[in-house]
C-alpha cells in the first residue's frame, strides 16, 4: 500500500519498477482485495477528453529581414489573408521595379522581333534569342514579386492570435516563429471508445461534452476509426462540438455518449489513485498498471475502459 500511496503522489506516470511481493493470506483475509466484476449498465458512458481544433498553426517568417511593423497582437481575431506583419522591403521594390523595366523592354523587343519575322527581315535565331530573353525576363520578374510579397506576413486561415514572438525593429531568419493562428472552430474531441460501445455509435450520433464548471455543450461522432486497438480494445471516435457552444480549445472536458445497456468491468473506487493507477493482484505480488476509467457505477465502485480483465483482483486503497 506504501507503492500505491507514494504513486499517487507523483505528477507524471511512474517510472517502470518491480512488483512488490504481499501476504496473500493477511491480504485476502482483511478484506483489501477486490476483484474485477462485470455489471450491466444503463446511460451514457462518461470519458475524458481535451478539446481541440484542426487548424491550429505557428506562422513563420519565410524570408530574412528586419520587422519594419506589426498589425496584430495577441488575443487579435483575424481573417484569412490579414497582414499580421510586414518585414523591410526596400531591397525587394528596388529589385521588382527593376524586373518590370527588364520585362518591358524584352517585351517590346520580342514584338519587333516577331513582326520582322512575319515580313521575313530577320534570322530564326535572332528572333529566337528575343524569346529567350523575354521568358528569362519573365521569370525575374515573377521571382522579384515573389520576394517582395514574402516580406509580407499573413494568416493563413481566419482564427485568433494565440501567440506572438515578432518584435519590431528584430532580424529574424527565415524560418522563425513569428505568432501562433488557432482558428475558433470547428471544437472537436476525440475519445477511445469500448468495442461493445462504439459499435453502437454510428457517424452523426449525438454525444454531450461537459466542461470546466459544469459547462455543456450538445456534440455529434464524425468521424470513427475503422480499426479496434488490440492492446485496449477500444476504437477512437471523433466528436465536434455544436455552434453556439462556450467552451475553449485546450479545454478538459468530460464526453458522455450512447444510451443502451451496456456490460461494463467494475472495481472499486478506491482501489485507484487519483491518477488513475490500481495494484494489480496476481500469484501473490502486485504490479502497479495505468487503466482508463470511465462513469461511477453506483456509490461505491467505477467502470474501467481499459486496463482490466474480469476475474483480475485489484489491492483496496485503504486510509
Amino acid at each position: 500500500m506504501a507503492l500505491l500511496q507514494a504513486c499517487s503522489g507523483r505528477s507524471g506516470p511512474p517510472a517502470d519498477r518491480p512488483a512488490t511481493e504481499t501476504g496473500s493470506l493477511g491480504a485476502e483475509s482483511d478484506g483489501s482485495i477486490a476483484s474485477a466484476d462485470t455489471a450491466t449498465v444503463q446511460g451514457r458512458l462518461a470519458l475524458p477528453s481535451q478539446l481541440y481544433v484542426e487548424r491550429d498553426a505557428a506562422i513563420y517568417a519565410r524570408s530574412p529581414g528586419v520587422v519594419e511593423s506589426i498589425m496584430a497582437d495577441l488575443g487579435s481575431r483575424v481573417s484569412a489573408g490579414q497582414s499580421l506583419a510586414r518585414l523591410e522591403s526596400a531591397d525587394q521594390r528596388i529589385a521588382l521595379a527593376q524586373a518590370e523595366e527588364k520585362f518591358a523592354n524584352t517585351t517590346q523587343s520580342v514584338e519587333r522581333q516577331r513582326a520582322l519575322k512575319v515580313a521575313d527581315v530577320v534570322a530564326v535565331a535572332d528572333l529566337e534569342r528575343a524569346e529567350f530573353e523575354h521568358r528569362e525576363a519573365m521569370l525575374r520578374l515573377r521571382q522579384a514579386q515573389r520576394d517582395l510579397e514574402l516580406t509580407r506576413i499573413v494568416a493563413p486561415f481566419a482564427g485568433v492570435v494565440t501567440g506572438r514572438k515578432a518584435r519590431l525593429h528584430r532580424l529574424v531568419s527565415s524560418g522563425d516563429t513569428l505568432f501562433r493562428l488557432t482558428a475558433l472552430g470547428p471544437v472537436l474531441a476525440a475519445v477511445h471508445v469500448p468495442e461493445a460501445t462504439a459499435d453502437g455509435l454510428p457517424i452523426g450520433a449525438d454525444a454531450e461534452v461537459v466542461g470546466h464548471r459544469g459547462a455543456t455543450a450538445p456534440a455529434r461522432v464524425i468521424r470513427a476509426s475503422p480499426m479496434i486497438d488490440a492492446a485496449s480494445g477500444t476504437r477512437e471516435i471523433i466528436l465536434q462540438l455544436t455552434a453556439g457552444h462556450r467552451l475553449t480549445p485546450g479545454s478538459s472536458v468530460t464526453v458522455r455518449l450512447g444510451s443502451e445497456p451496456r456490460h461494463v468491468i467494475t472495481i472499486p473506487r478506491t482501489a485507484v489513485d487519483g491518477e488513475g493507477y490500481a495494484l494489480v493482484w496476481s500469484g501473490d505480488r502486485t504490479t502497479l498498471r495505468a487503466l482508463t476509467l470511465g462513469s461511477e457505477v453506483g456509490s461505491d465502485r467505477v467502470e474501467v475502459v481499459s486496463g482490466l480483465v474480469p476475474g483480475e483482483k485489484v489491492l483496496r486503497n485503504r486510509p
